[in-house]
C-alpha cells in the first residue's frame, strides 16, 4: 500500500530548478537582476531622500555591487550546489529510507508472520507439552505396572520353577543344535550335572552311547516332523540305578512362532514297569498251573474216559453198562470242566480260537444228545432232541465249542431239574444261500430263576441262590464262557425262566452252509506203523488199545530217547508223541527227530494233556498236527485222514523250587562261627547291620536292572549281592544269587524272575534268621 510523501521544501525546488535552467545562466540572470534591483534601490533611495537620484549613486551601486555579485554568486553558487548535493544525498537517503522501509515492511511482514508461527509453535508447544506431560504420566502409570507386572512375572517364573523343580517328572529341553538349554532338579539327578553345567551339551555327551543315539533319534524324529512323540526308555541315574521314563517330546515354539527346539517330559513309571512284569508273571504263573492241573488231571482222566468207553462196547449186563455210562458220562462232564477253566484262560489271555470245519447239525446232536441221555437216565429225567425240518445238512462250525456251548447249558437244566424232561431244540432259517441263523433252544422244567436274577447269570462267578437246592451247584464260569463263545461266533444267547416251571435258553448262531462233505466220515487208512511216545502207562493201553482196534500198529517208547533210539532203527509212519516225558519234552524230541533227518517220510502228531499253547505253537515246533487228550476215536480217524488240527496246548514245565528250612542250608556256620571267633560278635554284628541297611538297596537296583531286561547289569548286581551275603555268612542267599549270575545258563531267562523272586524272600527270611542266630549266640556267650 502506497505511502503519502510530503512536499519537498522551497529552497530545494529552487535549487533544482535552478540546476535544470543552469548555473551559469542562473548567476547571470542574477547579476543583472542584482544590478537592476541596486540601481532601482538607489534611485527610489536616493529620491526618497534627496528627491534628486546622481550618476555617482548608480556608479557606486554598480561597483559595489560587481565587487559583491561575485562573491555573492560565488556563495550563491556553492549554496546551490551543496543544496543540490544534499538534494542528491536526501534523494538517495530518501531511496535508501523507502528501501529500507519496504524491507522494513517485509520484515514486519515476515516478523508478524514468524509471531504467528511463532504462537501457533508456542500453542503447538504448550499442546505438546500438555500430551508430554500426559504421555510421561503414561509412561510413569506404564512403568509402574511393567514393574508390577516384572514383579508378578518374577514371582510366577520363581513359582513355575519351584513347581518345575518339585515335579518328579523328568523335564529338559534342547536348542536346534541338540544342545541342553535347560532342566529341573530330576533332570539333575539323573544325570550327575547341574543346570549350569549341562547346558551347551548334547546327549552324546551327558548319556551312555546306547541311549544317546535313541535320544537323538526320538529327538531329530520330532525336529524333522515337526510332531510329539511318546516313548518309554530306561534311564541310568547318576547314582547308578535305573528308572523307566515314559518320555513325551514336543517341538517349542517361541512368541513369533519360531520353533526354538523341543521340550522333553518323562514320567517315571518303574513301578507301572514292575505291576506290568508282575501281572505278566502271574498270568505266566496261572497258565502253567492251568497246564499243571489239565496235565495232571486229564491224564487219568484219558484212562477213565478211554477205558469206559470201551467197556461199554464189550458184553455187559444192564447194571453193569449203566455203571460204566455213569463213569463215561462223569468223565465227560469232567472233561467239560476242564475245557472251560482253560478257556476262562484263554479268554483273559486272548487267544480263544475258532477251528471251523464240516458237521452234520443231525449227527452233532445224536452223539452230544447220547450223552446226556446217561445224566436223565440217572435222575430219572426224560431227554427230548428235536430238529426242526428245513435244517441244512452240512454246515461250517467249531463243533468243540459248539458242543461245549450246548453241553453247559443242558448240563445245567439236568442239574437244576429234580423231574420233568430237558429238550433241545434245533431250527435253521437261512438268510441266503451261503448262510443260514441256526437256533439251538435248551429248556427244562426245574426250579427257574428269578426275574431279578435274569440280567446277571451270564456274569463271570456269578451263581444264583437257591436255598432250596444248594445241592446244586457249579463254578459259576459256564454260562459266562458261553455268551463269550457265543459273541466270538457273532451269535447272541438269550434266556427266559418262570420260576417253579422252568428255563429256556436260547443260542442263535449264523453258520456257512457247507458244499463239502464231511472231512471224518470213517477211516480210511489201517495198517499204519505208528511209534506211541507215551509215558504213562494207562495211557498206553487206552491209546494203543484203541490204535489196535483200527487195524494199525503199535509200536511203544517211554521216554524221548528211547523214541529217537527207535526211529533211528525203523521208518514209521506215524509218531504220536506225548509232549510231557520223563527225560526231556515232546518238542525237544520233535527237534532232535528233525535234525538228524529220520522224519522226512513221517508225520509227527503231538499228543497233549493241556490245551495252553495255540495251534500255531505246535506246527511252529515241528508237529504235524494235535490231539487232545482224553483221545477220542473219532478225532484219531480225522487225524488219521486229513491231519486236520484243533488247538493245541503248551506243555507243563514244572517250577523247581529250592527251599531248605533247615538253618545249616540257609546260614553258613562254620563261616559265622569262624568269624565270630575270629573277630569278634559286636564286629559280625555290626557286618550284618551295614548288610541289613545296603541290602533293600541292592535288591532294588538289581530288580530295576531285571525290569529293563539288562542281563549283563542283573548279572552284575547278583554277583555284588553274592559277595556282600557270602561275606556275612547267608548261605541260601549267596546260593540264590549265584544263579542269577549265571548269565550262560541255557534257561536263564525263563528262569530268572522266579530266582530273583525266591532272593527277595530268602534275603528277608534268611537275614532275620541270621539276627536271631547272632542273638542267640551273645546269649550263650
Amino acid at each position: 500500500m502506497p505511502v503519502n510523501q510530503n512536499p519537498e521544501p522551497w529552497a530545494i525546488r529552487f535549487a533544482q530548478k535552478i540546476h535544470r535552467f543552469g548555473a551559469m545562466k542562473a548567476s547571470i540572470l542574477f547579476v543583472i537582476f542584482t544590478l537592476i534591483f541596486t540601481l532601482l534601490g538607489s534611485y527610489l533611495l536616493r529620491i526618497a531622500i534627496n528627491d534628486e537620484a546622481d550618476i555617482e549613486d548608480f556608479i557606486s551601486a554598480i561597483f559595489l555591487t560587481m565587487l559583491s555579485a561575485p562573491w555573492v554568486l560565488f556563495f550563491f553558487s556553492e549554496l546551490v550546489k551543496q543544496l543540490e548535493q544534499s538534494r542528491e544525498h536526501l534523494k538517495d537517503a530518501v531511496t535508501q529510507l523507502e528501501r529500507l522501509r519496504a524491507e522494513d515492511v517485509l520484515l514486519n511482514q515476515a516478523l508478524q508472520n514468524n509471531i504467528k508461527q511463532l504462537n501457533h509453535e508456542i500453542e503447538q508447544r504448550k499442546n505438546a507439552q500438555l500430551e508430554r506431560e500426559s504421555v510421561f504420566t503414561d509412561l510413569e502409570r506404564e512403568i509402574k505396572d511393567k514393574s508390577e507386572k516384572e514383579q508378578q512375572a518374577l514371582r510366577l517364573s520363581t513359582l513355575l520353577r519351584s513347581i518345575i523343580d518339585a515335579s518328579p517328572d523328568l523335564i529338559y529341553y534342547r536348542n536346534e543344535e541338540g544342545q541342553f538349554a535347560g532342566c529341573n532338579r530330576v533332570a539333575e539327578q539323573m544325570t550327575g550335572k547341574t543346570e549350569e553345567e549341562l547346558i551347551g551339551l548334547t546327549p552324546h555327551q551327558v548319556f551312555e552311547e546306547e541311549l544317546a543315539r535313541q535320544v537323538v533319534a526320538s529327538d531329530h524324529e520330532v525336529l524333522e516332523k515337526n510332531i510329539s512323540t511318546t516313548e518309554e526308555l530306561w534311564l541310568r541315574f547318576a547314582d547308578g540305578k535305573r528308572r523307566n521314563f515314559e518320555m513325551r517330546k514336543v517341538p517349542f515354539f517361541g512368541a513369533d512362532n519360531k520353533r526354538l527346539g523341543l521340550l522333553a517330559f518323562g514320567r517315571d513309571v518303574t513301578e507301572r514297569k514292575q505291576a506290568e512284569n508282575a501281572v505278566a508273571k502271574a498270568s505266566k504263573d496261572k497258565t502253567a498251573f492251568i497246564a499243571t492241573i489239565s496235565h495232571e488231571l486229564r491224564t487219568p482222566l484219558n484212562g477213565i474216559v478211554g477205558l469206559s468207553r470201551m467197556l461199554r462196547d464189550t458184553k455187559l449186563n444192564s447194571e453193569q453198562f449203566a455203571w460204566v455210562s455213569t463213569i463215561y458220562a462223569s468223565g465227560i462232564t469232567l472233561g467239560n470242566i476242564f475245557n472251560d477253566i482253560i478257556d476262562l484262560d484263554r479268554l483273559d489271555r486272548d487267544r480263544l480260537e475258532l477251528s471251523l470245519k464240516t458237521i452234520s447239525l443231525k449227527d452233532f446232536t445224536s452223539e452230544l444228545g447220547s450223552i446226556i441221555e446217561l445224566l436223565t437216565d440217572d435222575k430219572g429225567l426224560k431227554f427230548e432232541a428235536v430238529l426242526s425240518e428245513p435244517m441244512p445238512v452240512l454246515v461250517e462250525a467249531d463243533g468243540t465249542r459248539l458242543r461245549q456251548i450246548l453241553w453247559n447249558l443242558l448240563f445245567n437244566a439236568v442239574k437244576f431239574t429234580q423231574k420233568g424232561k430237558v429238550s433241545l431244540h434245533i431250527e435253521a432259517q437261512n438268510i441266503d444261500s451261503n448262510t443260514s441263523m441256526v437256533s439251538f433252544k435248551v429248556c427244562d422244567t426245574g426250579v427257574g430263576i428269578p426275574q431279578g436274577e435274569l440280567a446277571k447269570i451270564f456274569a463271570m462267578y456269578y451263581q444264583v441262590n437257591l436255598p432250596e437246592h444248594q445241592s446244586a451247584t457249579g463254578t459259576g464260569i459256564g454260562l459266562a464262557i458261553c455268551q463269550q463263545m457265543v459273541s466270538l461266533m457273532h451269535g447272541e444267547i438269550s434266556v427266559s425262566s418262570v420260576v417253579g416251571e422252568g428255563t429256556c435258553f436260547t443260542v442263535k448262531l449264523p453258520l456257512a452252509i457247507s458244499k463239502r462233505p464231511i472231512q471224518v466220515e470213517e477211516l480210511r487208512v489201517t495198517g499204519l506203523q505208528i511209534l506211541l511216545v507215551e509215558d504213562i502207562e494207562l495211557n498206553v493201553m487206552v491209546a494203543k488199545a484203541l490204535l489196535e482196534k483200527l487195524e494199525q500198529h503199535v509200536d511203544v517208547a517211554m521216554t524221548g530217547n528211547e523214541a529217537i533210539n527207535m526211529a533211528r532203527n525203523k521208518q514209521y509212519d506215524l509218531i504220536l508223541l506225548d509232549i510231557q516225558l520223563p527225560d526231556m519234552n515232546g518238542f525237544e524230541v520233535a527237534n532232535v527227530l528233525h535234525e538228524e533227518s529220520l522224519v522226512e517220510q513221517t508225520s509227527i502228531v503231538a499228543l497233549t494233556a493241556n490245551v495252553i499253547k495255540t495251534r500255531q505253537e505246535y506246527l511252529d515246533n515241528g508237529m504235524d498236527d494235535v490231539i487232545a487228550k482224553p483221545v477220542k476215536k473219532s478225532r484219531i480217524i480225522e487225524v488219521f485222514n486229513a491231519l486236520f488240527t484243533e488247538q493245541p496246548s503248551k506243555p507243563y514245565q514244572p517250577i523247581e523250587e529250592q527251599k531248605d528250612e533247615k538253618l545249616e542250608a540257609i546260614l553258613d556256620l562254620d563261616l559265622l562261627q569262624s568269624l565270630v571267633d575270629t573277630i569278634g560278635h559286636e564286629m559280625v554284628k555290626t557286618s550284618v547291620k551295614v548288610f541289613q541297611e545296603n541290602i533293600p538297596e541292592y535288591l532294588e537296583i538289581l530288580q530295576l536292572n531285571l525290569s529293563a531286561n539288562e542281563k549283563d547289569e542283573v548279572c552284575g548286581q547278583a554277583h555284588k549281592i553274592k559277595g556282600a551275603a557270602g561275606s556275612v555268612g547267608l548261605a541260601r542267599v549267596q546260593k540264590i544269587a549265584n544263579q542269577i549270575q549265571q548269565g550262560d545258563h541255557p534257561a536263564w531267562w525263563q528262569n530268572v524272575h522266579d530266582w530273583v523272586e525266591e532272593l527277595h524272600e530268602a534275603a528277608e527270611l534268611d537275614l532275620q534268621k541270621l539276627i536271631n542266630w547272632l542273638s542267640q549266640q551273645a546269649i550263650d556267650d
